[in-house]
């Protein structure tokens, strides 16, 4: 008896079948059986079944001889299984990886429930990707299992069958099947939850839910929707035959009409003749199914009222009404929009006319992400060595808090954001200001950078459409001409931004600023950033960090983070920390992963780990500062150079270890080769290129130059001399002795 059976009915899908079979067959919990249904597809749906039962014996292949509809393919479906659960699955959607494991673990810390809700998201045809807009009613916080009377709220998840898990037996005894027609879920939904002596719920997305360029079926123009009124009758009649259930009446009469508002307002599900048509029927269903103690929101009274009294011409100029009042609420937002755009330019107009200041600069990173980077820790070294000059720090509102005190905080898009730009001296920023900046004579721009490039920038991007994405390059080599300063921290990256950035500026080979920290740092340090961040005593703490995938429209994880660490035990965690253009690295917390993906340091991040893996970012330079082990994990090599490119060959000098697969990147661990002699070797050799310039002084270098104008920077630590402070757990634990500072140098915590 297995596990799970996973329901497939099939139709007309064959474009998508095989992604969705495969999702399922691919899972790394195997305990399933797959029931494909062909429900007489005309398609070539059948032969694909036939192919992936004659591959996997956990397929079985169910044919049906006429079309029934997806209702009565499902029970076609339940006749055949024998799992403990039913997990049902349209064939257009998919499983997401450890999907199904996911629910195991889940079912089995609850109790094995009677239903398991777990999420979705929506997945579009443009490559978007959407989480359940009500996640949070999953919340796994709470007893479990427990019963609906317990979360009601769980009635607003989206009520269909295949996001949940439903025990086979308690179907069975509570006589649940599907009905023929159009809104065939709602009448399975509902007493599915409402008859269930037990609930669970998962927090995690387990099913992809395919948005079509065309749609779904339910948004097509029919009088098929008219099947709603017979699913609610079924409902009604389920709860009328169980007396225990009747305190639901109130919920679902409100559910109820909530439903058929929804497709009156909707424009392409009823054709113009039969709406009126509907809205009778609506109110008929009203009169029959109204609960006394209903409870109707605000919002929806005036609804459903319309639905009582059955006035559809009154129904259709309110809704006429509404939509005229909400496009003329956008067009009177979009006026306001451009009239303030207009005013904030007349008012930078003005302020480019008035004297710079020459004790202002104005610092800015990651397109007004926060404090950080290079910027910030130039920002900081402004204040120690130059603290005549006043700081000001660009950031979106919700940023702020990120900000240290000292520099004040501007908003993008402010008149006191434009009048800083228009008269500081000093623009400091890693990407490029707002492209309305008018640089004047006598103002300094330092465009910091954010890394070491390996992977293909700027002009190069010419040659590589997938990754540049309709960059203007014109609008680039604009950018550039403001520049007066670049930063480079070695060789390598002074040769590729002269050539992928060609401009006038002076490049200054001063190394990163941001990577002064690494040299400052005590023992001390780490070990309170380590306790911050809750990495246990005496474990090894690996810091993942993987760059983004131009070539993928949705990115996900290469690693399978909660098997990597099942694998290596309990001694090892993951600071997994997501590129800053993708969201969460994981649906789901798993023990022994620690989401870093909002830290606002990644400098703090790589001082308190123990090892860095990573791919193609340009954090694997950064982090040879520290000298510490490095795990390069290609998994797509081929794919990511053709798509995006790389300037060198990284396996002609690697940072460290380089594997290609999850296991092997899993043995590299266990056996300890991460930290072995070879590891060490490649490290020293990468270093050497990469890290000239990177001894602790790159900040003061830069604010000495630019500020203060000092031609002879202070000389460059070897990097044979340098001290940078040893990991917690890692080898070569040491009393630590740093780099000797300047008097007057700024402390360590203002970078982390």
């Amino acid at each position: 008896m297995p596990r799970f059976s996973v329901i497939v009915p099939v139709y007309k899908v064959q474009a998508y079948l095989h992604e969705c079979l495969a999702s399922v067959l691919a899972q790394s919990y195997d305990d399933l059986e797959l029931i494909a249904v062909d429900d007489c597809s005309p398609d070539g749906c059948g032969e694909i079944i036939d192919e992936f039962a004659a591959l996997d014996p956990r397929v079985t292949a169910v044919r049906l001889p006429e079309n029934v509809g997806l209702g009565r393919a499902r029970n076609a479906g339940i006749d055949r299984a024998s799992g403990d659960y039913l997990v049902f699955l349209d064939s257009d959607d998919t499983l997401t990886p450890g999907a199904l494991r996911a629910m195991a673990d889940r079912l089995k810390e609850s109790g094995d429930p009677d239903v398991l809700v777990y999420d979705y998201a929506r997945t579009y045809w443009d490559g978007r990707a959407e989480r359940n807009k009500v996640a949070a009613l999953l919340t796994e916080q709470g007893p479990v299992p427990f019963r609906l009377e317990d979360r009601p709220g769980l009635l607003g998840v989206l009520m269909v069958a295949w996001n949940k898990a439903v025990r086979r037996e308690f179907a069975e005894r509570a006589g649940l099947r599907f009905p023929p027609g159009y809104y065939e879920d709602t009448p399975w939904t509902y007493p599915v939850l409402m008859a269930a002596g037990s609930i669970a719920t998962l927090d995690r997305v387990c099913v992809h839910y395919r948005q079509r360029r065309r749609g779904s079926i339910l948004s097509t123009t029919s009088r098929r929707h008219f099947d709603v009124f017979d699913q609610y009758d079924r409902v009604f009649a389920f709860v009328g035959e169980r007396p225990a259930l009747a305190r639901w009446r109130p919920v679902l009469f409100q559910r109820m009409v909530d439903h058929f508002t929804t497709i009156l307002a909707k424009r392409d599900r009823l054709p113009r003749a039969a709406r009126a048509e509907f809205l009778r029927r609506a109110r008929a269903h009203y009169r029959r199914h109204r609960a006394p103690g209903a409870h109707i929101p605000r919002r929806a009274r005036l609804r459903h009222a319309l639905v009582r009294l059955g006035l559809h011409r009154t129904y259709r100029a309110l809704q006429t009404g509404m939509t005229l009042r909400r496009r003329a609420l956008k067009l009177g937002a979009k006026l306001r929009r451009a009239l303030r755009a207009a005013l904030l330019q007349a008012h930078y107009r003005v302020q480019l006319r008035l004297p710079l200041r020459a004790d202002r600069a104005v610092f800015s990173a990651y397109w007004g992400r926060g404090h950080g980077c290079n910027p910030g820790a130039l920002e900081a070294a402004f204040r120690v060595f130059a603290p005549q000059v006043r700081t000001a720090w660009v950031a979106d509102p919700e940023h702020h808090d990120s900000v240290p005190p000292g520099p004040r905080r501007l908003a993008p898009g402010t008149a006191a954001y434009w009048t800083a730009l228009a008269r500081s001296k000093y623009l400091v920023n890693n990407v490029n200001f707002d492209r309305r900046l008018v640089k004047r004579r006598g103002q300094i721009l330092v465009q910091t950078q954010h890394g070491t490039p390996l992977k293909r920038m700027g002009l190069d991007l010419q040659e590589y459409p997938a990754a540049a994405r309709g960059t203007d390059f014109a609008e680039l080599l604009r950018g550039v001409d403001q520049w007066d300063y670049v930063l480079s921290a070695n060789r390598h990256t002074t040769l590729t931004w002269e050539r992928v950035y060609p401009g006038a500026y002076r490049t200054l080979e001063y190394g990163y600023p941001r990577n002064d920290v690494f040299q400052r740092a005590t023992a001390a340090d780490v070990a309170r950033l380590r306790e911050s961040l809750g990495i246990p005593r005496d474990t090894v703490a690996i810091l993942y960090a993987p760059t983004h995938r131009d070539y993928r429209r949705t990115q996900r994880a290469a690693l399978d983070l909660e098997r990597v660490l099942r694998k290596l035990g309990p001694r090892f965690v993951v600071l997994a920390r997501a590129h800053y253009w993708q969201g969460a690295p994981l649906a789901r917390p798993v023990p022994g992963v620690i989401d870093v993906s909002g830290h606002p340091s990644v400098e703090s991040l790589a001082l308190a780990s123990d090892a860095l893996v990573t791919d193609y970012s340009s954090i694997m330079f950064d982090y040879a500062n520290l000298d510490r082990p490095i795990v390069i994990h290609r998994d797509d090599r081929e794919a990511y150079e053709a798509a995006r490119g790389t300037c060198f060959d990284l396996a002609s000098c690697p940072p460290g270890v380089m594997v290609r697969t999850e296991d092997e990147l899993i043995d590299v661990f266990a056996t300890g080769h991460w930290q072995g002699s070879l590891s060490a070797r490649l490290r020293t050799v990468f270093r050497e290129r990469f890290c000239p310039w990177d001894d602790g002084r790159a900040a003061e270098r830069v604010v000495r130059r630019v500020v203060l104008g000092e031609t002879e920077p202070p000389a460059v630590v070897p990097l044979a001399e340098r001290r940078p402070v040893p990991s917690a757990a890692g080898p070569g634990r040491s009393p630590v002795t740093t780099v000797p500072q300047p008097s007057g140098s700024f402390p360590v915590t203002d970078s982390l």
